[in-house]
Protein backbone atom coordinates (compact mmCIF):
# COMPACT_ATOMS: atom_id res chain seq x y z
CA UNK A 1 0.00 0.00 0.00
CA UNK A 2 1.44 3.01 -0.82
CA UNK A 3 1.81 6.50 1.68
CA UNK A 4 -0.68 8.16 -0.85
CA UNK A 5 -3.40 6.05 -0.09
CA UNK A 6 -2.30 6.15 3.30
CA UNK A 7 -2.66 9.74 3.60
CA UNK A 8 -6.14 9.40 1.69
CA UNK A 9 -9.73 9.86 3.59
CA UNK A 10 -11.33 6.58 4.09
CA UNK A 11 -13.95 6.61 1.25
CA UNK A 12 -11.09 8.27 -1.14
CA UNK A 13 -8.76 5.14 0.01
CA UNK A 14 -11.78 2.80 -0.81
CA UNK A 15 -12.35 3.84 -3.94
CA UNK A 16 -9.10 4.08 -5.41
CA UNK A 17 -8.59 0.50 -3.95
CA UNK A 18 -11.00 -0.77 -6.26
CA UNK A 19 -9.71 0.80 -8.82
CA UNK A 20 -6.30 -0.63 -8.54
CA UNK A 21 -8.00 -4.67 -8.03
CA UNK A 22 -9.33 -3.53 -11.71
CA UNK A 23 -6.52 -3.82 -14.15
CA UNK A 24 -8.86 -4.08 -17.40
CA UNK A 25 -9.56 -0.43 -18.75
CA UNK A 26 -13.18 -1.49 -19.18
CA UNK A 27 -13.99 -2.73 -16.15
CA UNK A 28 -12.60 0.43 -14.62
CA UNK A 29 -15.00 2.39 -17.15
CA UNK A 30 -17.83 0.67 -15.89
CA UNK A 31 -17.41 1.32 -12.22
CA UNK A 32 -16.98 5.05 -13.13
CA UNK A 33 -20.02 4.89 -14.85
CA UNK A 34 -21.30 2.50 -11.80
CA UNK A 35 -20.63 5.92 -9.76
CA UNK A 36 -22.71 8.24 -12.28
CA UNK A 37 -25.53 5.89 -11.90
CA UNK A 38 -25.87 6.09 -8.13
CA UNK A 39 -25.63 9.85 -7.94
CA UNK A 40 -29.08 11.24 -6.53
CA UNK A 41 -30.97 13.33 -8.96
CA UNK A 42 -30.11 17.26 -8.83
CA UNK A 43 -32.87 19.31 -9.20
CA UNK A 44 -33.24 21.25 -12.37
CA UNK A 45 -33.26 24.42 -10.08
CA UNK A 46 -29.88 23.95 -9.28
CA UNK A 47 -28.59 23.70 -12.92
CA UNK A 48 -27.83 27.37 -12.92
CA UNK A 49 -24.79 29.38 -13.86
CA UNK A 50 -23.57 29.08 -10.57
CA UNK A 51 -22.80 25.75 -9.91
CA UNK A 52 -21.83 25.08 -13.44
CA UNK A 53 -18.33 23.50 -13.39
CA UNK A 54 -15.96 25.87 -15.68
CA UNK A 55 -13.77 24.31 -18.44
CA UNK A 56 -15.62 21.03 -19.16
CA UNK A 57 -16.53 19.66 -22.18
CA UNK A 58 -19.68 18.30 -20.78
CA UNK A 59 -22.16 20.38 -19.09
CA UNK A 60 -21.04 19.59 -15.02
CA UNK A 61 -22.93 20.60 -12.12
CA UNK A 62 -21.76 20.68 -8.18
CA UNK A 63 -23.55 21.95 -5.35
CA UNK A 64 -22.00 22.31 -2.03
CA UNK A 65 -24.05 22.32 1.88
CA UNK A 66 -23.11 22.27 5.08
CA UNK A 67 -24.52 19.35 7.46
CA UNK A 68 -22.97 19.26 11.05
CA UNK A 69 -19.73 20.87 9.81
CA UNK A 70 -19.10 18.18 7.54
CA UNK A 71 -19.70 19.39 3.57
CA UNK A 72 -22.81 17.14 1.16
CA UNK A 73 -22.08 17.68 -2.09
CA UNK A 74 -24.63 16.89 -5.32
CA UNK A 75 -23.72 16.66 -8.73
CA UNK A 76 -24.62 15.94 -12.61
CA UNK A 77 -23.04 15.65 -15.92
CA UNK A 78 -24.44 15.62 -19.41
CA UNK A 79 -22.01 12.93 -20.21
CA UNK A 80 -21.52 9.86 -18.57
CA UNK A 81 -17.84 8.88 -17.88
CA UNK A 82 -18.18 12.66 -16.98
CA UNK A 83 -21.33 12.23 -14.50
CA UNK A 84 -19.11 8.84 -13.17
CA UNK A 85 -15.92 11.33 -12.08
CA UNK A 86 -18.58 13.44 -10.31
CA UNK A 87 -19.92 10.76 -8.67
CA UNK A 88 -16.58 8.93 -7.55
CA UNK A 89 -15.77 12.45 -5.86
CA UNK A 90 -18.77 13.20 -4.75
CA UNK A 91 -18.66 9.50 -2.47
CA UNK A 92 -14.86 10.51 -2.06
CA UNK A 93 -15.45 13.48 -0.22
CA UNK A 94 -18.60 12.26 1.42
CA UNK A 95 -18.45 13.07 5.46
CA UNK A 96 -14.79 15.08 5.32
CA UNK A 97 -14.93 19.06 6.92
CA UNK A 98 -13.96 21.98 4.55
CA UNK A 99 -10.46 22.00 5.66
CA UNK A 100 -10.48 18.85 5.11
CA UNK A 101 -11.11 18.70 1.56
CA UNK A 102 -8.94 21.62 0.75
CA UNK A 103 -6.09 19.94 1.65
CA UNK A 104 -6.58 17.48 -0.25
CA UNK A 105 -5.28 17.26 -3.88
CA UNK A 106 -5.88 15.72 -7.33
CA UNK A 107 -3.26 12.98 -7.38
CA UNK A 108 -5.10 10.09 -6.15
CA UNK A 109 -6.51 9.95 -10.12
CA UNK A 110 -3.21 8.78 -10.77
CA UNK A 111 -3.51 6.02 -8.16
CA UNK A 112 -6.68 4.65 -9.45
CA UNK A 113 -5.16 4.16 -12.93
CA UNK A 114 -7.68 5.95 -14.61
CA UNK A 115 -5.67 8.95 -15.86
CA UNK A 116 -4.04 6.80 -18.45
CA UNK A 117 -7.50 6.07 -20.18
CA UNK A 118 -8.88 9.84 -19.36
CA UNK A 119 -9.00 12.09 -22.54
CA UNK A 120 -6.61 15.25 -22.33
CA UNK A 121 -10.33 17.06 -21.50
CA UNK A 122 -11.95 14.32 -19.72
CA UNK A 123 -8.73 15.01 -17.02
CA UNK A 124 -8.59 18.40 -17.46
CA UNK A 125 -12.54 18.09 -16.65
CA UNK A 126 -12.01 16.37 -13.23
CA UNK A 127 -9.13 18.93 -12.36
CA UNK A 128 -12.24 21.42 -12.69
CA UNK A 129 -14.45 19.25 -11.02
CA UNK A 130 -12.09 18.69 -8.29
CA UNK A 131 -11.13 22.16 -7.74
CA UNK A 132 -14.85 23.93 -7.93
CA UNK A 133 -15.59 21.25 -5.32
CA UNK A 134 -12.85 22.68 -3.07
CA UNK A 135 -14.16 26.29 -3.69
CA UNK A 136 -17.99 25.58 -2.81
CA UNK A 137 -16.17 23.66 0.29
CA UNK A 138 -14.53 27.02 1.12
CA UNK A 139 -17.73 28.75 0.66
CA UNK A 140 -20.28 27.09 2.53
CA UNK A 141 -17.65 26.87 5.15
CA UNK A 142 -17.32 30.82 5.17
CA UNK A 143 -21.11 31.06 4.84
CA UNK A 144 -21.72 27.93 7.58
Amino acid sequence: MSSTLDSLPPNLAKIVQRFQRSSDQKRRYEQLIWYGQKLSELPESDKIAENKVPGCVSQVYVTAKLEDGKVVFQGDSDSQLTKGLVGLLIEGLHGLTPNEIVQLTPDFIQETGLNVSLTPSRANGFYNIFKTMQKKALVVSANG
